[in-house]
Formats: C-alpha cells, sequence, structure tokens
C-alpha cells in the first residue's frame, strides 16, 4: 500500500503536470492567432484555405477531447487525469498549427 506522502507527490506533479500541459495550450494558441492574424494584414503569406482549415479543424479536435475524456472518467480515473485526457486531443491540434504556420513543419 502507498504512503500518503508518495500519494501526495504523485498528486502534486500530476496537478504541476497539468497546470504546465494548459498554460502551453494557452501559449499555442495565442501565437496561432497572431499567426493567422497577420496573415489576415497582408504581414505574413496567406494561403487561401487558412479560413476554412481555421474552422474544419475544431468540431474534430473537440470531439475527440470530449471522447477521450469521457472514457477516461468512465474508467475511474482522478480529475486531473481526465483533464490531461482533454487537453492532449486539443494540444496536438494547436501545437500542429504553431509548427505548420511558424515554418517548421511546412508539409502538414
Amino acid at each position: 500500500m502507498s504512503r500518503p506522502e508518495d500519494i501526495a507527490a504523485d498528486l502534486t506533479r500530476d496537478l504541476l503536470e497539468i497546470g504546465m500541459e494548459t498554460a502551453m495550450l494557452a501559449v499555442e494558441a495565442g501565437v496561432v492567432i497572431a499567426y493567422r492574424s497577420g496573415a489576415f494584414c497582408g504581414f505574413r503569406p496567406y494561403v487561401g484555405t487558412e479560413t476554412h482549415r481555421m474552422f474544419a479543424e475544431k468540431p474534430p479536435a473537440f470531439f475527440a477531447a470530449a471522447l477521450a475524456a469521457g472514457l477516461t472518467a468512465l474508467g475511474g480515473q482522478r480529475p486531473d487525469r481526465v483533464m490531461a485526457a482533454a487537453l492532449h486531443p486539443i494540444r496536438s491540434e494547436t501545437n500542429r498549427n504553431l509548427r505548420r504556420l511558424g515554418g517548421v513543419d511546412p508539409d502538414s
């Protein structure tokens, strides 16, 4: 059986990790918005499909997030793990957009 100190340390680490993931999501989303706004205003190269992509990417990402969170919750996991499961598909999308719009990964 685990000691209370070990459980508290694990929970603290997990909560810090989910906090960092949430902060990274906010930063990535902000930078993606800045890249797209710059393109719409003519300060960056604009690809004609970006407006459509901007709207079309959200329903699948949020559906995947809701599904992951629901399955994790049904599995009896702690709320922080449910949140982590929900953040993963959304973070994947923001990271992919950041890399694509920033010119790091032009093929995606």
